[in-house]
């Protein structure tokens, strides 16, 4: 039986919070929308007539020279360790945002996402370990760890105002909180020997980053130098180059640099300048005050807009519809044949399938039903037992960080591929499952 929507709650968010979120919801649609279909082709590539040539594009040799060094890696490699570099800087400015200003950034907010974390994360890698112990696949218990962010609120967001606004910002918290513990995996767990020596290089560099916020520098060429010395920097030492694109964002301040009375005094005092030198269109060619007036009051603009928020923004539509549909399509493509479904499932594709689709939702329902009836936290406004298990079965979707940790994880190709098909399954069931827990927990279309 559908549950009667639940009257607004006095503390739900404004309007103009709730348009901000729908649109990023929306967006999601879309990005996720352009991640399957790459993921399909990938799919779909991979066993054609073509699929050799599939497997070849990825082991093409891209580099450079510089004086007598030639640096040199395959297009596979550029992909998952440059451009998704740049995908862990977009989830650490969405980490540090949560934690400063968002969800995460008080106990009491924090504990409810955090705890479903941490039970969707140990659960599913105690099941991981229980099927693989002593195995071949025993270093992939990271792997069903992870939630994909645009999957599950890509799915989400179809089921449109039929969600509360309480069981969006639940998923949104938890799936960020479960990157948080991802990227710590991937540091702690799935790193080469380290170089001492070219990992304090990298944090020399993340000092220097440090030091030129402080000193208010607004060339973005400085940054992009000081952000490529970092990546280099961890490349070489060992650490897995994408932290630097975490570590990088967890510099960028997600605060307003000046405050409101600042911002009002200089726009004002410069918009009276603009306002007696009677502006014109054609005045300000040649009115160098002018100008200078118009220049203050950008750079207003520009300091009371946190730099996070607005980096955020501007490479969301990177990530979402270049980086993730290019790390989809040389990641997601697995052959289906005899040799590679011979022994399916095997121990690994059984941890990944039962930690994922059980684990997850198991994991993250129980975790947060202790928080709440502990009094430590409290569900979420408008939001019910039911809804939340069905976001805790959405959660199960671990498609592009699962696949990631996967190549992290495994050198041996078949282990690798299990992986995948294992991710793939599960993933599609979880999704279905989630979908359907929400059409029946949530009210009708006309009623919500």
């Amino acid at each position: 039986m559908k549950k009667s929507p639940s009257p607004p709650a006095e503390n739900d968010k404004p309007d103009h919070e709730h348009g901000m979120f729908e649109r990023f919801l929306h967006s999601q649609v879309a990005g996720s929308a352009v991640l399957a279909g790459f993921a399909v082709l990938a799919l779909v590539w991979a066993n054609s007539p073509w699929a050799d040539q599939y497997f070849a594009l990825a082991k093409i040799e891209l580099g450079f020279s510089l004086g007598s060094q030639t640096y040199t890696h395959s297009l596979g490699h550029w992909i998952k360790d440059g451009l998704m570099a740049l995908f862990f800087f977009v989830v650490g400015l969405e980490i540090k945002r949560e934690l400063v200003v968002g969800e995460l950034s008080s106990i009491r907010r924090a504990t409810l996402p955090i705890s479903a974390a941490l039970g969707g994360a140990l659960l599913p890698a105690l099941i991981y370990v229980f099927f693989n112990m002593g195995a071949a696949g025993s270093a992939g218990w990271g792997i069903p760890m992870a939630t994909d962010i645009a999957f599950a609120l890509g799915l989400l967001a179809l089921f449109g105002s039929r969600v509360p606004i309480g069981l969006k910002v639940f998923l949104t918290a938890l799936a960020i909180a479960d990157d948080l513990l991802a990227v710590l995996v991937i540091a702690f767990f799935y790193t080469a020997e380290i170089s001492l020596l070219a990992l304090a290089s990298g944090f020399i560099f993340l000092a220097l980053i440090f030091v030129a916020n402080r000193l208010g520098i607004r060339q973005v060429s400085v940054y992009l130098v000081l952000a490529l010395g970092t990546w280099v920097s961890l490349e070489a030492s060992g650490v897995h180059a994408t932290i630097a694109g975490v570590l990088v964002a967890l510099l960028v301040p997600v605060r307003a640099l000046i405050g409101p009375q600042e911002f009002f005094n200089r726009a004002r005092s410069n918009l009276a300048r603009l306002e007696q030198s009677e502006l014109t269109r054609e005045s300000i060619n040649s009115n160098e005050a002018q100008r200078t007036a118009v220049n203050e009051i950008y750079l207003a603009a520009e300091d009371i807009t946190p730099p996070g928020i607005a980096l955020e923004k501007q490479l969301h539509t990177i990530q979402a519809f270049l980086i993730l549909p290019l790390f989809a399509l040389f990641a997601a493509g697995v052959r289906f044949d005899t040799e590679t479904l011979g022994d399916f499932p095997g121990a690994v594709a059984l941890g990944i399938i039962m930690g994922l689709f059980f684990g997850k939702q198991i994991g993250i329902l129980l975790a947060s039903w202790i928080a709440v009836k502990s009094g430590a936290a409290a569900l979420p406004a408008g939001v019910s037992w039911s809804q939340l298990w069905a976001a805790s079965s959405l959660a199960g979707i671990g498609f592009t960080m699962s696949i990631f940790i996967g190549e992290l994880a495994f050198s041996d190709p078949e282990l690798i591929s299990e992986a995948k098909i294992g991710i793939i399954l599960a993933s599609l069931a979880a999704g279905i499952w989630g979908a359907f827990l929400l059409n029946r927990s949530l009210p009708d279309a006309d009623n919500s």
